[in-house]
């Protein structure tokens, strides 16, 4: 049945407007916290990233090495904004001073 399903879809010009349909991976984390840290600085950003297996992850870190880590995911259309985010992340440029106030006024 889901051979069958998966055929239809394939051939089906709807596919393409269906939301989801054109996500591709930025990068992939081994540790969860890592991965949400980054998918923070991109939404901050105004990238509509988001995270696929982390919750999987989270309830088994055990997993991380066979699933291939936490996906970090972004629509074609801002995967050149994302590249420099990471970036940037890995840089340090989202690095928070030991004296920066993160009390909300």
């Amino acid at each position: 049945m889901q051979r069958t399903m998966d055929a239809t879809l394939a051939g089906s010009q709807e596919r393409e407007g269906w939301p989801g349909n054109d996500l591709f991976e930025v990068a992939r984390y081994l540790v969860p916290m890592q991965a949400r840290l980054v998918q923070g600085c991109m939404v901050a950003s105004g990238i509509p990233a988001v995270l696929a297996d982390d919750q999987l992850m989270q309830a088994d870190l055990l997993l991380a090495p066979a699933l291939g880590g936490v996906r970090i995911l972004a629509p074609r259309a801002y995967l050149q904004q994302a590249q420099a985010v990471l970036e940037a992340f890995e840089r340090g440029e989202f690095a928070l001073d030991e004296d920066a106030d993160v009390d909300p006024p």
